[in-house]
């Protein structure tokens, strides 16, 4: 069967590591063809935006994208294309798992987990002004379609994947009134699942228990500060933000991308780690329900690390990009 998939590079260093996911993807077997579109920076002298209508066009055509990372400006310029992806497609839920893999150094074993973070609302609804001169105020939003739609993909989620606990993250102790209908619709959801553990545990509490004992935690389900927040500490119990995979799901298309972002000062150098990348390939494939060419690329990767010979510069090697790539494709011949 074939599969027609929105390809954005993106921008920075994704060009390189989307070049990389894809000849791995490719050579799985598998039967895709990209539709590449561009995205970022250096489109806004001709398009005045960085997200041109006709990416969200093509996603919406395809119902599936890979995408790489794209530069995001810290404090002024405009507003970061992954919200507004997110909120336009209304890919609501984002999905990243954080797994032990062989070969890559951390203080933590056995660790696999995923956090299930609501994409659309919070603080990142974006509703945010100034007051005055000296102070800024920004608008928490927490509704109750959202809180139980994403508790209820991230039950969801834990039965398909044969997962026993769900625990719900919040502030419900001091924003009561936000944070708390986000605890009751948790609490609400949780009835329909007896086959699952349901907790709940306040977030810095929840922070101090991950570096503590992570194995301890399987479906993490949070608002959207939060989700992005403990999502990044999750992968550095696994190993960074190179081999973090991430999944943004609504209900009608997927866009699939590396946690990381564009790193600029590397771009063109052919040296950063593809694996996030790949890892966000696999899931795309499992979410097209190819599963075989899915597991072959990521048993590939597992020999590639577990061999140890040719890996990129933070995972302790010399290896650049395309020679990683090379490496997990010759695994699957």
């Amino acid at each position: 069967m074939a599969h027609k998939v929105t390809l954005i590079p993106g921008d920075g260093v994704g060009p390189e590591i989307a070049r990389a996911a894809r000849r791995v993807i490719d050579a799985s077997g598998v039967n895709i063809e990209w539709e590449v579109v561009e995205t970022g920076e250096a489109l806004i002298p001709r398009y005045g935006t960085p997200l041109p209508e006709y990416v969200l066009e093509s996603i919406r055509r395809n119902r599936v994208a890979l995408k790489g990372p794209i530069t995001t400006p810290v404090g002024g310029g405009f507003r970061s294309v992954n919200v507004t992806l997110r909120q336009e497609l209304n890919l609501y839920a984002n999905v990243r798992p954080a797994r032990t893999m062989p070969g890559i150094n951390t203080r933590y074993q056995n660790v696999d987990l995923v956090v299930v973070r609501e994409n659309t609302e919070d603080l990142y609804a974006g509703i945010e002004h100034r007051v005055g001169d000296d102070a800024a105020e920004s608008i928490k939003i927490i509704t109750r379609r959202a809180s139980e739609r994403i508790v209820r993909f991230a039950f969801d989620l834990a039965r398909k994947q044969g997962r026993k606990k769900v625990t719900a993250v919040h502030k419900a102790n001091i924003m009561k009134l936000t944070d708390g209908l986000f605890l009751e619709c948790a609490r609400k959801v949780a009835g329909e699942y007896p086959d699952i553990v349901f907790e709940d545990m306040i977030v810095d509490a929840m922070c101090m228990k991950l570096v503590q004992s992570p194995e301890n935690y399987d479906v993490l389900v949070l608002p959207n500060l939060y989700g992005d927040i403990v999502s990044d500490l999750c992968a550095g119990l696994v190993g960074g933000l190179g081999i973090a995979p991430g999944a943004n799901i609504g209900r009608d298309v997927a866009v699939f991308e590396p946690v990381h972002g564009s790193a600029p000062k590397h771009a063109g150098k052919n040296r950063i780690n593809p694996l996030a990348m790949i890892l966000s390939g696999v899931m795309m494939l499992q979410h097209l329900g190819e599963n075989e060419p899915a597991e072959r690329i990521y048993s590939a990767v597992l020999a590639v690390l577990r061999e140890g010979k040719t890996l990129t510069y933070d995972l302790g090697g010399s290896a650049s990009t395309s020679e990683m790539a090379d490496a997990i494709i010759s695994k699957m011949q």
